[in-house]
């Protein structure tokens, strides 16, 4: 009788629930960091410590974020530039819960955990992705997200449209 909203239909993807389980995980991860953990080090080990432990928090908010602002367009470039910003995020997120390991972060099994979510979350990423409508573009002047046979240089017709300021 109603229909969905656009953020209802974004809780329902496995893709953003997925990315919400992360972002839990991680903040849990985050929060567990103690000041305790960080006294018992020494000043530069304390810090990077604690720095890792804020860059997993805030990679996990980036994803459901950008998982939502690809969802909210429909042109080709904008939905791969959310989409290379998911991929970084997520990538890093595996890469700090080493970082905490060689820190001494003591609770490893929720690193662990946190690392198999990110590889389901991959699988489901690479299957969003395929979706995309790569035909429905805007020329990517900077080159990073053309379809194929399409450069940045490429002469874009809609430039032949005349314009006039003054019939607006």
């Amino acid at each position: 009788m109603f229909e969905d909203t656009r953020y209802d239909r974004l809780k329902k993807m496995p893709l953003f629930k997925k990315a919400q389980e992360i972002m839990e995980i991680s903040l849990k991860i985050s929060e567990s960091v103690s000041m305790h953990d960080i006294e018992n080090l020494d000043e530069a080990e304390g810090a990077m410590l604690e720095g890792y432990a804020q860059y997993i928090r805030e990679n996990a908010t980036i994803i459901p974020a950008k998982i939502s602002g690809a969802e909210a367009v429909e042109i080709y470039d904008l939905k791969m530039e959310n989409a290379a910003i998911i991929r970084k995020a997520a990538r890093e997120l595996s890469t700090y819960c080493t970082g905490l390991a060689m820190c001494g972060y003591k609770n490893t099994d929720y690193l662990q955990l946190l690392r198999n979510e990110v590889e389901e979350f991959r699988v489901l990423f690479a299957e969003w992705v395929k979706t995309f409508d790569q035909w429905n573009y805007i020329i990517d002047r900077w080159g990073l997200f053309n379809p194929p046979g399409i450069d940045y240089d490429t002469h874009d017709p809609d430039d032949d449209i005349p314009f006039d300021r003054d019939e607006l």
